[in-house]
């Protein structure tokens, strides 16, 4: 009962605190959602927080984030239901295609099977707050917030002492924050006394609380502060979402909030191709793609040294030296965090020296100068890795830019190429934590896209053989490693590809996959959100050797 009890403090101060730091934020995207709205997403996540805090110790984490994001795309798919879409009167979604749309945002994945204009202001601010608590930095900060709730009994205890003898607790914080500095300075950490240790690494861990959630507030913020102020001086951007019937600060919103998780969806059919005119615009959003996922965990790096540094917090010393104690995954070592910038830039550059040459002077790129074709360019080879917007139809470049754009979607966030030391002791660790049995029937990643490729050319193979312009293997490969890699590149479905032209056919600006059938839709969902969950299995396959 005494456990219960202290799991349940726990879960209501970690709910409490994360949702009052996080009010300013959320009120600006639930401005316009009806109340029914906002209740349930307030519900949402105080049941995840408490879900989490009175469950992880009996259920593995990765059920209970398979269990989370089942269960926000589920009720997000009902208040999609309930909201009326904006063509309700000529169109209606189907209720498989609301759902996958709800999963895809649930699951960043930004993968789509009706036009994004269909959905109504209300149902693109729930989309907003899908993709907001879907995003990999918003999920962390709870498995963080759980980690310093384990260490609540610490603080307790120094707090009783404090209450008792105030001078003497903040003499012996003083003492325990220089022992353990001094010990961490020297290498000698045998000689700092358990209880010390363990109230530093709670403080270290608050401290690091509080900077993600800055990290994710300021960030997302100034985006939409920046957007916001482009949309209302340039006349051209204005427009657009003018003819469109698009409220500009729903745009923002939107559109920043998908862009830093990493999302892609765009309130617009064309996603980015309406605004590829719009440098100013694209380099706005640039920064949110890499501060959002590939380079997040260099920045938080960079936060937790500044702070350290002219705040002089010894929280933030500790965070550094003892990166694998935190056990926080976007943490990264020195090391690891130098080497990760390099890789990322250099795929960036990779992805720009080719596309540049193959598709300079292609029909995607027709009719811009220079300088606006040099910042298209550079804001496509960066979707590449996550992001997923476009200012170019995908199905009209060359075959070796989407075969590059395909590995690199394939890649994991943290990818690095250069020298780092592997630590066979951590692999030990979670190899003899799984067990022999477990890890021998893990396939590799690669083994699980295989499958599912040829399910779905299974579900189609009929189509396959109708219309092989559009249903071709690179278009359902390029299509599922996407949704995997949750970056929502699609190469479309065009009528005029056709080999047998149906006079009924009407050209829809959705993904690829809005051409599937029920069955190859249900398959996608599978993939979506084993690629949201693909970090627990990136040790697959280790088992099984190739002789």
């Amino acid at each position: 009962m005494t456990i219960i009890c202290s799991f349940s403090k726990a879960s209501h101060h970690l709910c409490s605190s994360t949702w009052c730091l996080t009010s300013c934020f959320y009120r600006l995207i639930l401005v316009r959602v009806n109340s029914f709205c906002i209740q349930l997403c307030y519900f949402l996540s105080v049941s995840f927080f408490g879900f989490v805090v009175l469950k992880v110790v009996r259920v593995n984490s990765f059920f209970i984030q398979l269990c989370y994001f089942l269960s926000v795309s589920l009720f997000g798919f009902v208040v999609l239901k309930v909201l009326k879409p904006r063509t309700h009167d000529s169109f209606k979604p189907r209720n498989l295609d609301l759902f996958f749309t709800s999963v895809s945002a649930t699951t960043v994945s930004s993968m789509s099977t009706v036009e994004m204009e269909v959905f109504s202001n209300s149902q693109l601010l729930v989309l907003t707050i899908l993709m907001l608590i879907g995003g990999e930095i918003f999920t962390s900060m709870v498995g963080l917030h759980f980690k310093k709730s384990q260490l609540q009994k610490m603080e307790n205890r120094i707090s009783s002492l404090a209450n008792n003898d105030p001078s003497t607790y903040q003499s012996g914080l003083v003492m325990t924050e220089k022992q353990d500095f001094e010990n961490l300075e020297s290498g000698n950490h045998e000689t700092s006394l358990d209880s010390s240790v363990d109230f530093l690494k709670y403080k270290s861990i608050k401290f690091l609380c509080f900077v993600v959630l800055g990290y994710f507030i300021v960030i997302q913020v100034l985006g939409v502060s920046l957007v916001s102020t482009y949309l209302a001086l340039v006349s051209s951007a204005r427009e657009v979402l003018k003819n469109k019937g698009l409220n500009l600060l729903t745009f923002s919103i939107f559109s920043v909030v998908s862009t830093f998780a990493n999302c892609g969806f765009l309130p617009t059919n064309e996603n980015m191709v309406v605004f590829r005119n719009n440098s100013g615009l694209l380099l706005i959003l640039v920064p949110q793609i890499l501060l959002g996922n590939t380079l997040f965990p260099s920045c938080l790096r960079f936060c937790v040294w500044f702070l350290g540094k002219f705040f002089k917090r010894v929280e933030s010393n500790y965070l550094l030296k003892k990166t694998s104690e935190i056990g926080y995954f976007h943490l990264l070592p020195s090391q690891h965090s130098s080497y990760l910038v390099v890789t990322v830039f250099g795929f960036i550059i990779t992805q720009f020296i080719l596309f540049c040459s193959m598709e300079w002077n292609s029909a995607g790129l027709s009719g811009l100068n220079s300088y606006q074709k040099t910042i298209g360019v550079l804001f496509q080879t960066m979707n590449a890795r996550y992001a997923g917007e476009s200012i170019v139809d995908l199905s009209t470049i060359s075959s070796a830019v989407l075969v590059l754009f395909v590995v690199m979607m394939y890649l994991p966030p943290y990818t690095s190429f250069l020298p780092i030391k592997d630590d066979e002791e951590i692999y030990k660790k979670k190899r003899n934590r799984r067990g022999k049995l477990s890890e021998s029937i893990l396939f590799s990643q690669l083994s699980y896209l295989a499958i599912f490729i040829i399910l779905v050319c299974i579900t189609e193979r009929r189509k396959l053989k109708e219309d092989p312009l559009n249903f071709n293997v690179l278009n359902i490969v390029v299509e599922v490693v996407s949704a995997y890699g949750r970056v929502g590149f699609t190469t479309g479905y065009s009528c005029d590809r056709q080999t047998q032209p149906n006079s009924n056919c009407v050209n829809k600006s959705y993904g690829f996959s809005g051409k599937w059938s029920d069955e190859g839709k249900i398959i996608l969902i599978v993939v979506m959100v084993f690629g949201r969950l693909k970090k627990f299995n990136m040790d697959g396959g280790r088992a099984w050797k190739l002789l």
